[in-house]
Order: C-alpha cells, then structure tokens, then sequence
C-alpha cells in the first residue's frame, strides 16, 4: 500500500504548495485527486512517487518510508505515467519493453516479451510496434504511455493528467483500460484530473484538494454542487443519466 501522512511542501520556503495533506490508495481502488490549476495535485504525486522529497510528513510504500527504498524496489512496486512525456528514436515495441526493465534480471525473457505483445494487442497498438514512437499521434502516443506502464506490472499506479490532450474516445479508453487494470490485477490507481465526468464514471475514490489542502476525501458522496461550487468557483446540478452521476454547470 502507498500512503501519504500529513505531507507539506514548498518550493524554495515560498508559499506552502501542500499542507498536512494525507491520502491512503488501497488495493483495488481508482483514486482521482481533483482541483483547480495551482492546487497541489501534480506536486502530490511527485511526492507519493519519491520524485519531491516533502518538507513535512512522509510517504510510505507498505510501511517503509519512500526514502528508504531502494529505486529499482520501488520501480517495482509503483509506476508512474508522467504529464510531460518526450517522444523518442526507440521504436513503440522497445519503448514499452523498457517498462519491464526493473523485473528484468539481464536481457528480455520471452516471458517478458510475451507480457509486451499481450499489452500492445490490448491497447490496439500491434500494428504500431515497429513504428518510432515520435511518429505518433498524441492518443497512440499516450496509449504507448500507459502500455509500458501496465507490463511493469506494479501494484500502484500513479497517472499525471492522463487524459490531457486526448479526443473523447481516447479519454474514454484510457480510462477504461485503467479501470480494467484495477480490477483484474487488484492494483491501486491514482489520476491527477480536471474532467470531473470522467473521473466519477471511472473512479470510486476522490481526494479534492483546495489551497493545498485536503477538503474532502472519499467515496462518491464527496462530490456535491456545495463542494464543486466551493473548489472550482462554479454553480453546477448533479444529475443521475443512465445509471451514472454527471456533473452539469449552470
């Protein structure tokens, strides 16, 4: 399990970006952490991927202090797809077998081979694979993302803005993919997201963080028009479509 206990951060003793802000990501659950530009969201899960180290509180990966762990043990444990991706000359096969690089005990096992195939086939990306990867379009670009992450095979996955920049039917399959990850590997997710659409069709968790401050956390019954008016500044209905809540402004 990963977990965050009373975090505070700030760059370069400015004004605090995080404060005594904790949050837990269970096996099995899809978090979204939720809030306006500026809030805190990206900087938090720097810290819970031990990219930041926090000026107070501590992340803890299954107990251990993530100061403590090793980095190929935590590449291990926690995969990361970033916000800020750059593109490279590796064709989209060898870009996402680097993501079993931290299992790997030497060279690529057909083992390992066979994991990558498989995730290339489920993210319809097969016939991209001898492509280079800056020859991709943003959506099979980002998808590419997502497959080096999956054959990590870690138990927690972190996602930075992973729809950003995507057509509504990329938005929908990566987060499809995601929710399927969870619950076949009973992993733990975690998304970064400004679509608050998207993260209540897909997640059961949501942390909304306001000044760099935990508002509220927990399940669906967080997200209300009082909190959605108090956090983004607008006015807005929930309405149940179609067995689903979606968020409405007025």
């Amino acid at each position: 399990m990963l977990a965050a206990c009373g975090l505070g951060f700030s760059y370069r003793a400015g004004t605090p970006v995080l404060r005594d802000v904790s949050i837990e990501l269970a096996p099995g659950s899809f978090t979204a952490i939720l809030g306006v530009n500026g809030c805190g969201k990206s900087t938090l899960l720097s810290c819970l991927m031990g990219l930041r180290k926090p000026d107070a509180g501590q992340v803890l990966l299954d107990g251990v202090p993530m100061g403590e762990v090793k980095r190929r043990a935590r590449a291990q444990k926690v995969a990361l797809v970033a916000q800020h991706s750059h593109a490279n000359r590796l064709t989209v096969y060898d870009s996402v077998l680097v993501g079993r690089h931290p299992l790997m005990q030497g060279a690529p096992t057909e083992a390992d081979h066979v994991v990558v195939r498989e995730t290339l086939e489920r993210l319809g990306l097969s016939a991209y694979s001898l492509r280079y990867a800056d020859e991709l379009s943003g959506g099979e670009y980002q998808k590419m993302v997502l497959a080096r992450a999956f054959v990590q095979q870690a138990e927690t996955l972190l996602l930075d803005e992973p729809t950003n920049n995507l057509d509504p039917a990329n938005q929908q399959e990566v987060m499809r993919e995601v929710r399927r990850e969870v619950d076949e590997r009973g992993i733990a997710a975690c998304a970064v997201m400004h679509d608050i659409n998207l993260a209540i069709r897909y997640c059961d968790r949501f942390l909304f963080l306001k000044d760099g401050a935990v508002d509220a956390a927990g399940g669906r019954e967080c997200v209300t028009p009082e909190r959605i008016k108090r956090i983004y500044g607008m006015d807005a209905d929930i309405i149940e479509h179609g067995g689903r809540l979606v968020v409405i402004p007025r």
